[in-house]
């Protein structure tokens, strides 16, 4: 190994040890999704996936 890759292999622990308490924090107060908000990602996902459908009927 150089120490290039030795560089970044340090620089990706770091940033691990940094961002995982943060990340935990913003995991235990994140608001939780409603019934609303989970069909304001349900009905366009399906709609993207019923048109893909489409086009490749369409083939």
């Amino acid at each position: 190994m150089d120490w290039i890759k030795i560089g970044s292999v340090l620089f990706l622990l770091a940033m691990l040890v940094y961002i995982f308490p943060r990340m935990k924090h913003a995991m235990q107060n994140t608001p939780k999704g409603t019934m609303q908000d989970w069909m304001g990602f349900i009905i366009p996902v399906a709609a993207v996936i019923g048109f893909v459908i489409l086009l490749i009927m369409m083939v």
